[in-house]
């Protein structure tokens, strides 16, 4: 086959996130394309059986190029009742069916809203269902290791594991290294676990049911030379933030406050202070921020971490690190909102918020990164932003990056850009006596940056707080042409950092054009080609910085007839493109919680490339 997409789904307590990362693991090192889709609940510990608590995790992987998670499982691995019954809707017809038998008592039946079982009422007679005994059969291949039924039965995602490794001629090296590491002091679990993994193998191997396996080659043409790894956005992002501090040779200070699905950089960052790295786990989003600007202050490479309630709470802070003028890193993984809304649920609805969510005026460079490998990328990007221009910079990434994955070539460090800084180290203005003095506000003439004074260093003390500083010498200041001059100022540093032009793709040329940002990369390009094999002309360009824009937008959008934006939100980037360029750019967005699907947008552009 050329590619496959397997969705694992159970109780959140069956394991089917460590399943679904183990799979992927292993595909990875065989070398095919891969992304990933993630999904669990928001609830710690929902009802076992129940449809709330129902836990996922598809995979798509190819022998070519691929850029999203896939529509449609032509696999589904359900562990229970409700596995199956929350997500039959996005199973097509004739695709296959891996149900654990055990788990379709009565009682799990009412639970999840069955009436009848699907597997004897025959409303699955459209799939190719397997009906296989997980439980029992893991829990014989384990009886000679003295483990107690409810211990024996945790190890059935493994034996699931092993089927569909049989099935698709995955690695099983790996996966025995690292249960073995992952139980390693409790060598017992370890060996049980992997006896489940085999018994799963052998049972694709000898029963009669599974009579067909497949295989999918490495995708060998995808990938530019060089050394890969699969690797999650919030991963990415965590070591794009380390790279960026050793380019700048600035020691990392992250100072955050848990809050899904931010808190793996937290996690991950932690783990790394060889590096230089120091983290802390504030006691609010406010003190997290706070601590953070402070080292800003004192020198270091500074990073906040949140999603969009975190944000509101950073609001007044990140106003001051504006006025202050000071490198700060505010990277926010977007979730459902309002409010608490939709903690584990992806969505691109925080850009009005970064763009304009603090008091008066207060303009923050904003990037976005387009996916899970691209994250390392806009860390440094936004890095070198905050650094060069003296400024709070907001990245961006989403519920869908931060969980999702998919190859990323390692870079070698020659190929990163210089982010050294010059610390102010004297004076650097003379008054009109003669004396030699430090201006705190005194600006780099092409970037319109102020200098980095480190606390400590003889002859650059000065004030610092958030009441108007006089331009120049930083003093305390209420003059009204002062204040219209700083806040003028501060907006045309933000306006002239220098971001590359865009360039567009379009190899036929069109007369509509797709705009994306964000996370939104891999299912518009994934339409565009779909329409493009059709022989329908598009045009498509893909943003990642979204304040300031690339200097060439408003031509490129004057190119058009019809411009079609799809975001995950209501419409947030079609409204700035509208504002500022006047162009009639139609939006076409969800807030469901899920990514678009490649049919669903390639419906609606090609609708637009035959309108009119």
């Amino acid at each position: 086959m050329d590619r496959v997409i397997i969705r694992f789904a159970g109780d959140s307590g069956d394991g089917m996130q460590l399943t679904g990362d183990r799979f992927t693991s292993e595909t990875a090192s065989f070398g095919n394309d891969l992304s990933t889709l993630p999904d669990f609940p928001a609830e710690i510990r929902a009802p076992a059986g129940t449809l709330p608590g129902v836990s996922s995790f598809q995979l798509h992987f190819a022998d070519h190029d691929i850029l999203t998670p896939g529509d449609a499982p032509d696999v589904l691995v359900a562990m229970n009742p409700a596995a199956l019954k929350a997500n039959l809707a996005d199973v097509p017809r004739g695709a296959e069916i891996i149900v654990n038998t055990d788990e379709f008592t009565g009682r799990a039946l009412t639970k999840a809203g069955w009436a009848a079982s699907p597997l004897e009422d025959g409303s699955l007679e459209a799939y190719a269902v397997h009906p296989v005994p997980l439980t029992t059969l893991t829990v014989e291949a384990l009886k000679d290791f003295g483990l107690t039924r409810k211990e024996a039965e945790r190890s059935k995602n493994m034996f699931a594991l092993g089927l569909l490794s049989w099935m698709y001629h995955r690695p099983t090296e790996g996966t025995e290294a690292f249960l073995r590491r992952k139980f390693g002091k409790k060598p017992h679990i370890a060996e049980a676990n992997v006896t489940a993994f085999r018994a799963g193998w052998n049972f694709g191997e000898t029963t009669e049911d599974f009579a067909v396996s497949y295989e999918v080659a490495p995708a060998t043409e995808a990938f530019p030379p060089g050394t890969y790894r699969n690797i999650s956005g919030n991963l990415g992002l965590s070591y794009g933030l380390i790279a960026a501090s050793r380019q700048a040779d600035l020691p990392l200070y992250l100072g955050s406050y848990p809050i899904t699905p931010a808190s793996d950089i937290l996690h991950e960052l932690s783990r790394h202070k060889n590096f230089g790295v120091r983290t802390f786990q504030a006691e609010d989003e406010i003190a997290g921020i706070g601590a953070a600007l402070g080292a800003a202050f004192g020198g270091a490479l500074a990073v906040t971490t949140t999603s969009g309630p975190g944000v509101a709470l950073k609001s007044e802070t990140i106003g001051l690190a504006v006025s202050l003028e000071l490198p700060l890193l505010v990277v926010d993984i977007q979730r459902g909102g309002p409010s608490t809304g939709l903690p584990t649920k992806t969505e691109q609805a925080d850009l009005l918020q970064a763009m304009y969510g603090r008091n008066g005026e207060a303009p923050v460079p904003v990037v976005a990164a387009r996916t899970p490998a691209d994250c390392f990328d806009a860390a440094i990007e936004a890095a070198r932003i905050a650094l060069t221009y003296r400024t709070p910079v907001f990245l961006l990434s989403d519920g869908y990056l931060a969980n999702g994955s998919e190859p990323w070539r390692i870079p070698r460090a020659d190929e990163l850009p210089d982010l050294r800084v010059e610390f102010a180290t004297g004076p650097n203005h003379t008054l009109d006596d003669g004396t030699e003095t430090f201006w705190p506000y005194k600006r780099d003439p092409l970037t319109l940056a102020r200098p980095w004074a480190v606390p400590g260093t003889p002859g650059l003390e000065h004030r610092i707080g958030g009441i108007e500083k006089q331009n120049g010498s930083g003093d305390i200041s209420y003059d009204p042409a002062n204040h219209d001059l700083m806040v003028r100022t501060r907006r045309a540093k933000v306006d002239r950092i220098s971001v590359p032009d865009l360039t567009v793709d379009d190899p036929h040329r069109a007369r509509t054009l797709v705009v994306g940002w964000g996370s939104t990369y891999g299912p518009v390009t994934a339409a565009v080609r779909a329409l493009r094999a059709a022989g329908d002309p598009i045009a498509q360009i893909h943003l990642r910085h979204l304040n300031p824009f690339p200097a060439n937008l408003g031509e490129v959008l004057g190119r058009y007839d019809r411009v079609i934006v799809p975001e995950m939100n209501l419409g947030q980037l079609a409204a700035l493109l509208r504002a500022k360029y006047l162009v009639d750019a139609v939006s076409y967005h969800q807030v469901d919680g899920t990514p678009f699907k490649v049919e669903q947008l390639a419906t609606v552009l090609k609708e637009a490339v035959h309108a009119g």
